[in-house]
């Protein structure tokens, strides 16, 4: 996934609505698995400990989709269009995202982790997550590379990897593309095997994983588009969501660091192309455009929820009955904040930025 559904705005072009579907499933299971980090810390134990792998199937989408809306228009656009349309489909929901995280972190009612910073330091910090500023100086908060929101850690490296699109990957030829996914394979292999798994990329000591895991899919989702690997196929949108689903359930062992190297090199892949072999009708249809556009703002709004969650776990000792009531129906308010962010916030922010765009284009 772009975390954005790009191809749904570009209305003269194919709607790719599963693979929208699939976004907000994976969306989902990050919000889940923020949860289950609480609740069981070792990983290995919990019973969705690969949602962190949601990540990579967005980079991979992510790939594909800016391929699929800008491989035409780029080379007659200039190239500062390109980013203005980026930084306004993405960086309104990155800026909402720092002031939820800055609110959580003065308001939680059961830590005030703010003491200890001083005016200017919680400034900075403000600044450099409004600013996708990497900064990772919040011990309590695990040295996050953005403390107030965490989740930005993946779209900062969206960032780096539409730059890099837009001057460099937008004229390498297939081929070349191809010599470019071996070394980056091998990588994202390393990186699994010596770390164990491929959780890092969003704490100052893991920082570069996620420049592997970024330089991996977001090119396995280029080439995808660019070599027409469109599976054509019917089984709709409940079996893909059960096989995507399957790569964040399956359960831990000995040798974890194969199995999400191959989750991450092929399956997620297969699954993006066959999601954009796929059509949907009806209520499937609509519920995966649905999906689609909650996914971007229920993953940049979530996690100032989860921390809050989290110090109300550490304090108060919930029983396992409360808990599963407490993910269940928070799960499901989370997704209606999403929506509502959207609906009254984002949106009407987005369309007001991109009215102000064609104006000003307008007056040269």
């Amino acid at each position: 996934m772009s975390h954005t559904p790009e191809a749904v705005i570009l209305k003269s072009k194919k709607h790719f609505h599963l693979l929208d579907g699939l976004r907000g499933i994976a969306a989902i299971a990050v919000v889940i698995f923020h949860y289950m980090e609480w609740i069981k810390p070792d990983i290995s134990q919990n019973f969705i400990g690969h949602g962190f792998l949601a990540v990579d199937f967005f980079l991979c989408l992510s790939g594909f989709v800016i391929a699929y809306a800008y491989d035409n228009r780029l080379p007659k656009m200039r190239r500062k269009d390109f980013f203005i349309s980026r930084l306004i489909r993405l960086h309104p929901l990155v800026i909402i995202g720092s002031i939820l995280g800055l609110i959580a972190l003065l308001a939680d009612p059961f830590a005030n982790h703010a003491e200890g910073y001083s005016l200017a330091a919680m400034a900075l910090i403000f600044l450099a997550s409004m600013l996708m500023i990497p900064l990772p100086v919040m011990e309590e908060r695990g040295f996050n590379l953005f403390g107030l929101n965490a989740p930005s850690w993946s779209l900062f490296w969206e960032y780096i990897a539409n730059i890099l699109y837009a001057f460099v990957l937008i004229r390498l030829s297939r081929k070349t593309l191809w010599v470019l996914l071996i070394p980056a394979a091998i990588a994202l292999v390393w990186v699994s095997y010596s770390a164990g798994n491929l959780l890092g990329g969003w704490d100052g000591n893991t920082f570069l994983h996620g420049g592997v895991r970024m330089s991996y899919s977001f090119l396995a989702g280029l080439l995808i588009f660019r070599s027409g690997w469109i599976i054509k196929n019917k089984l709709g949108f409940v079996p893909l969501a059960l096989m995507l689903s399957a790569a964040f359930f399956m359960p831990w062992h000995s040798q974890n660091w194969i199995t999400e190297s191959l989750i991450v090199l092929l399956y997620f892949p297969f699954i993006v192309a066959l999601g954009a072999g796929s059509a949907l009708s009806g209520v499937l249809k609509e519920t995966s455009i649905f999906l689609g556009k909650i996914s971007y703002p229920l993953y940049m709004t979530h996690y100032a929820a989860i921390w809050m969650f989290g110090h109300y776990f550490t304090t108060r000792n919930p029983t396992d009955e409360q808990l599963t009531w407490i993910i269940a129906i928070g799960t499901a308010l989370m997704i209606f904040f999403a929506w509502l962010v959207m609906q009254l916030i984002e949106t009407p922010v987005r369309k007001y930025l991109t009215r102000k765009r064609k104006e000003k284009l307008l007056k040269y």
